[in-house]
């Protein structure tokens, strides 16, 4: 069977794992070791996506050398607690699988830093469907979407991927915009944490793992089964 895409890429936070509650957790904790004023969950929320040292910049005012520091406190939180607090979204596990066992080529593109990324995606043992696993530097240099896809697409390409027809899945108008830069068709996942207007850009967007299998190419999972 002929496929639409020859290369996936693909959002963790939103997308894949419902990371939210380990991220906004971890934020609180450093506002607090900061003793600067805690934000409201939903406001937190908005942290869930971009950047962080840009979130640190454009939503809580920081000046550099704060935002530097308030990433350290952040990073030594997350990666000893907030990394684990996730859930799969579900089916989204048996998605991966699915797409691994195609023979697509899969990539991670997320603004995480690779290394609680990889550590995520070790501990829903799926990290072995993907072909490589692509995020933000370690010293955020990398970490706008469009860095992060241009870092995935140099890392695909060394594998001799089949790069002529990629797609980009993801929650947030930083996948769409971030794929648009390359010339990438983006799918926008309703299940994650983007508000209305988000996915004006965006070729699709799905309200269930399904509707997101259908248009990979992949068989329902109800079928799949059979």
């Amino acid at each position: 069977m002929s496929l639409p895409y020859t290369t996936i890429l693909l959002d963790l936070d939103g997308t894949v794992a419902d990371s939210a509650p380990g991220i906004i957790d971890t934020l609180k904790r450093t506002f607090a070791t900061l003793e600067l004023p805690v934000p409201s969950d939903a406001e937190l929320l908005r942290y869930v996506g971009p950047p962080i040292l840009d979130s640190f910049r454009d939503r809580a005012g920081m000046t550099l050398a704060e935002r530097e520091r308030a990433l350290e406190v952040y990073r030594e939180q997350y990666l000893d607690q907030g990394a684990y607090d996730a859930e799969l979204f579900p089916g989204m596990g048996l998605f991966v699988a699915d797409i691994d066992a195609s023979g697509l080529p899969l990539s991670l593109a997320t603004s995480k830093p690779e290394v609680p990324a990889t550590l995520m995606l070790e501990h829903f043992t799926i990290a072995h469907h993907f072909d490589v696993i692509t995020g933000a530097s370690a010293d955020e240099v990398r970490s706008a979407k469009a860095d992060v896809i241009a870092e995935a697409l140099v890392r695909l390409d060394a594998i001799g991927a089949d790069l002529s027809r990629p797609i980009m899945i993801g929650d947030r108008v930083y996948d769409i915009e971030g794929a648009r830069v390359h010339g990438i068709p983006a799918i926008g996942v309703s299940w994650g944490y983007a508000v209305d207007g988000e996915f004006d850009n965006a070729i699709a967007v799905v309200d269930t793992v399904d509707e997101l299998r259908g248009l990979i190419g992949l068989p329902a999972e109800s079928e799949r089964r059979e």
